[in-house]
């Protein structure tokens, strides 16, 4: 099992060359192509933002907003180029639905999103939600490069979504130098000690530890201190595994971890 494409959303700004650079240390190893997604509104959506009668958008406001496009556009495929890797594809998307983007993702082994978006904040914000949840496309968080080798924590409860976190994970896990599978006993619905998971990664050659977390409290929260506390680069998990109406209203371990400065990386999926 290997990634053949990592794909990262776009808007020319400042936080794109970091991110790219992400995108480059993640498909080296795979020798995956990496294909940027740059995203705009349309003419279409300020039609409709100015409503039937109103004083709308004129000429002068769409065409200002296609300079600004083909601007943003040019500076992607600059970042793109600048990050020196032989292997990229350049898209360009409206946001109408995120209809494009998500097309586009439906290919890609996982998708690397800047922090903020989702902790919903930015342009991306309701699209990272929507590839997330309803096209099921893994996504990387990260702040810097991930390094090779390195320590992996899993946050583990032997529910669907961690175990899909698990699987996908795999060609992140072959070259980590330590694998750590955390289950937290007091927050699972079902008895779970993370052999399951553990036979499951011997059986592709990958070794790793279990290591029980003991707490009366939230699962969020005592993740967070043990990955802190073994110096984890990596976090593995499952997410959003309980109804949204829920979520909402009492949030969840996933939004604990998005919120939640740790210092490492996070590979998320539903």
């Amino acid at each position: 099992m290997v990634w053949t494409n990592i794909l990262v959303p776009v808007l020319g700004g400042d936080k794109d060359a970091q991110i790219l650079t992400i995108a480059k240390a993640l498909a080296e190893p795979f020798d995956a192509a990496i294909t940027a997604v740059y995203g705009s509104p349309s003419a279409v959506s300020l039609f409709n933002w100015g409503g039937e009668g109103s004083f709308g958008p004129t000429d002068i406001a769409i065409a200002t907003l296609q300079k600004s496009t083909e601007r943003g556009q040019a500076r992607c495929r600059e970042l793109l180029a600048d990050i020196g890797y032989a292997k990229t594809r350049f898209l360009a998307v409206t946001a109408d639905d995120w209809t494009g983007l998500r097309f586009a993702t439906r290919l890609a082994d996982v998708v690397i999103w800047e922090r903020s978006v989702t902790r919903g904040h930015g342009f991306f914000a309701s699209a990272f939600q929507q590839i997330l949840l309803d096209e099921r496309r893994p996504a990387f968080i990260a702040d810097k490069p991930l390094s090779p080798g390195g320590t992996v924590g899993i946050a583990w409860d032997g529910g669907r979504e961690a175990s899909r976190a698990l699987r996908r994970a795999v060609p992140l896990l072959r070259d980590a130098a330590r694998i750590i599978i955390f289950s937290v006993p007091h927050a699972m619905a079902h008895p779970c000690d993370g052999s399951l998971a553990i036979d499951y990664l011997a059986d592709r050659g990958i070794k790793a530890e279990a290591k029980i977390l003991h707490t009366t409290g939230d699962a969020g929260p005592a993740i967070l201190d043990a990955i802190r506390e073994v110096g984890v680069d990596l976090l593995v998990a499952g997410a959003f595994g309980h109804p949204r109406l829920q979520r909402f209203i009492f949030g969840g371990t996933t939004q604990y971890l998005l919120e939640n400065q740790s210092g490492a990386a996070l590979f998320l999926s539903h």
